[in-house]
């Protein structure tokens, strides 16, 4: 490893245990054990992603994972879910290295119960209020993910939270991601301060990712201004945005939310009732595009990066082209400036 390289991957790799601070963003349906093993394998880090999954069957795939690498990897756990109360139980008896908190808040005493557990915490930080309050809850690091990435996203574009946050906190452990896709982009994250980097859908349509072939090629054939986030239609029914490409699903999902806001008008639904059905939506619709191919009525997330996602890739093969351009970057930047 050059020196340039090893200064600036150091503090993310002792954080995650890795050999390159690149981060595998966790996604439903394609976080599972073969595409989290192989990133870990080529030297980044991956989680499981923990969504809505029965705390037993996600025991498994990390008992799987471990069979597949000996190097560290996470779990994601989105705080929102119906089941994330006993998949938090079920890592206070089974710990993995690393823990991230998504979807929400998660209370201090989840963040110190996992760390009892001897796990890292990381915590999603959409808005520099989030990541002062995770910060003080004591998460070990952040995730600061700009409105660019793909899946339930924020509303802060990346580069205002890099001033708003990475820049005020200089000695905390910030990793960041929204919009990122190249290395050449990555090395100049890392040259502003960020301990490492994450990226979704660029391994979305990796060799290893168990996503329909249909659902990657389509990934392929769009471009950034095919995946949008529609928002929320009426502060009564909170909707967390979701960023995805523009298909049927997506009008039927605006159309669920005018449907509900019609039965809240009526008094015919409660809001927790309506909030039920738009998660209950994406998560039947996602399994759809990325399981069975479904790319028009489906759910197909993806993050603005998508236009710079150009071919089907094996893990190692992103890892050491992500690897190899901020190498070439880091050494560009240090002989401009000696120039």
């Amino acid at each position: 490893m050059s020196n340039l390289k090893e200064k600036f991957f150091r503090r993310g790799n002792e954080f995650l245990g890795s050999k390159v601070p690149v981060i595998c963003g966790a996604m439903t349906w394609i976080s599972e054990p073969r595409l989290v093993s192989a990133v870990c394998n080529a030297g980044a880090f991956a989680s499981l992603a923990g969504g809505n999954c029965p705390p037993e069957i996600l025991e498994a795939a990390i008992e799987q994972t471990r069979g597949l690498t000996h190097a560290p990897f996470g779990v994601n756990l989105i705080t929102i879910s119906p089941a994330y109360p006993l998949q938090l139980e079920m890592l206070k008896r089974n710990p993995v290295p690393i823990v991230i908190f998504a979807g929400g808040l998660p209370r201090d005493s989840d963040i110190a119960m996992i760390k009892e557990t001897g796990s890292k915490v990381m915590c999603f930080a959409p808005a520099a209020a989030v990541a002062r309050r995770m910060l003080n809850s004591g998460a070990d690091a952040l995730i600061l993910e700009g409105t660019e990435a793909g899946g339930h996203i924020g509303l802060v574009g990346l580069n205002v939270l890099i001033q708003e946050v990475l820049f005020e906190y200089d000695e905390a452990l910030i990793f960041v991601g929204g919009g990122l896709a190249t290395g050449r982009m990555c090395a100049h994250m890392l040259l502003m301060g960020a301990a490492g980097v994450q990226l979704g859908t660029r391994f979305a349509v990796a060799e290893e990712s168990c996503a329909h072939h249909t659902f990657k090629q389509a990934i392929l054939r769009a471009d950034a201004r095919d995946a949008v986030s529609p928002g929320q239609f009426d502060d009564r029914l909170p909707v967390v945005p979701v960023r995805a490409l523009k298909n049927e699903g997506l009008k039927r999902f605006c159309q669920l939310q005018l449907d509900l806001i019609g039965l809240l008008d009526e008094g015919h639904i409660s809001v927790k009732e309506a909030q039920a059905q738009v998660e209950h939506f994406w998560i039947g619709a996602l399994r759809r595009a990325v399981q069975d191919g479904d790319v028009d009525n489906g759910s197909m997330m993806a993050g603005q990066s998508i236009g710079l996602v150009k071919k089907i890739e094996s893990v190692q093969d992103i890892i050491d082209q992500l690897t190899g351009e901020m190498e070439t970057e880091f050494q560009r930047v240090k002989e401009s400036l000696q120039a």
